[in-house]
Formats: structure tokens, sequence, C-alpha cells
């Protein structure tokens, strides 16, 4: 059979190929609406990974996936690949581990504070909906789309509710040739309803100035005192120079 004849050409556009194509697209169609759906709540929290980065991941999972299920249309239908065809689950593999490395770009670690945990999860989510789509899984898809936008959006509320302790990361530079007592530097932050973390203590010596990193745990729920009248505290502190506060994010 000539490649370039008119027979294999409008073999693309046969009516069976034509049918799988629209199939195809509304398998795509749906992915692309979910996954915008997903990326829609990462926009509004004002997150870098947004509607579009979402739906792409989506798309993309469910078109690898769905086209694994027609092997005997690839190419026009003509017969240049096994009848056998391909493994979905390999497809499905690869994309797992691709959207792995996407996942892993968009942590951050700077300090004690680690950002994108959940975006990262929630794009790797994002790509499960699109293989469910491309197996034709519709309902199941849909579902974990809308726990999965539920989770992101609530969850953080069911947190605050729950009893936790939060936490907040200090970096604390003394005066040149100041050695500070821990016992003391201890005692000021359990009075402000704080614990330091043991594990979180690191101690750098720069340009003769001792410098104090560590992490503080609140005491109990509501008993840490809020973040500016602890800065008022800390300036009080005896050899304190600088001091850099924030909260702990993981």
């Amino acid at each position: 059979m000539n490649i370039l004849g008119l027979e294999s050409l409008t073999a693309y556009w046969s009516k069976p190929e034509l049918t799988i194509n629209i199939l195809i697209f509304i398998n795509v169609l749906g992915a692309l609406i979910l996954g915008l759906i997903i990326g829609y709540e990462r926009s509004y929290h004002g997150r870098a990974a947004g509607m579009r980065t979402y739906g792409l991941v989506c798309m993309a999972s469910a078109a690898l996936t769905v086209i694994a299920g027609y092997p005997g249309y690839w190419y026009g239908g003509l017969s240049v690949i096994s009848s056998v065809g391909p493994d979905p689950t390999r497809i499905i593999q690869g994309i797992v581990t691709g959207i792995g490395f996407l996942g892993a770009g968009v942590i951050m670690k700077e300090g004690f504070n680690i950002s994108g945990l959940s975006t990262s999860a929630s794009i790797w989510t994002s790509a499960a909906i699109g293989v469910m789509m491309g197996v034709g899984f519709y309902s199941a898809a849909i579902s974990l789309a809308l726990l999965s936008v539920i989770c992101m959006m609530w969850v953080s509320s069911l947190e605050n509710w729950l009893p936790s302790h939060k936490a907040l990361a200090l970096t604390l530079q003394f005066k040149k040739e100041y050695i500070p007592q821990e016992n003391v530097l201890r005692a000021k932050i359990i009075r402000c309803g704080y614990e330091i973390s043991s594990e979180s203590v690191s101690i750098a010596l720069k340009e003769g100035q001792m410098e104090w990193r560590f992490v503080v745990i609140a005491l109990s729920k509501n008993s840490g005192i809020p973040l500016e009248e602890f800065g008022r505290e800390l300036v009080q502190l005896e050899g304190l120079e600088n001091f850099v506060m924030s909260h702990a994010r993981n």
C-alpha cells in the first residue's frame, strides 16, 4: 500500500477514525474542565500554579491514557504496530513519574519554612483525575475533583478548629562578643507561651556575632502570645541586636 496514496490519506478521516477522535476529544475536554476547577482554587489563593497549569496537566494525562485504549485506530488504522497494543499501566506509570518531577519544582524551602507541598500534591491529584477520565471512570473523576477542592478549601479551617500548637521560626542575632545564655533565652520564651524545639536549634558565628536559629512551639492552642507582642518582648532581650520572626509553615 502506498502510504502517500489517496486511500491511505483518507483513512485518517474515515467515519470510524472521526468517531474515535470525537470520543477522545470529549474525554480531554472533561479532564480540562475538572483541572480548571481545581486550578481556580489555587489561583484564588494566589498560588503560582493556577488554572492553566492544572488544566494542562489534567488534560494531557487524560489524552495520554485514552489513546492507549484504541491502538487499532492509530496511524489511520494502518497495520504498522502490533495488534496487541500498548500496556496502559506503563503509560500511567510514566505520567505519575513525570508529574512527580513537576510537583517537586513547586516546593520551596526557605529557612524553617516549606511552601508548595499542598500545590505539589494537588498537581499530582490533577494528573490522577486526568488518568481516570482517560480510562472512562467519569463519575469517579468528578468525585475526586470535588473532593480535592473541598480538601484544599475547607480542611485548613478544620485544622484551625482542632487542637494544635502553632510554631514560629526565629533568627536572633546578638551584639558582637556577647554570648547569650540558653537558660535565660528559654525562660523568656516560656513566659511568652512558647518553648524552644531543641531539635531545631542551630548556632552560627558571623563576623564576631552569635546567631541563633530555632523553632518555638506554643505550649497549647491558646497559650502563645500574638506575633507583634512577641516581637516587643524580644526587643527587651539583653544583648539582642537583630531578629527575624515568621510563622513556621510546612
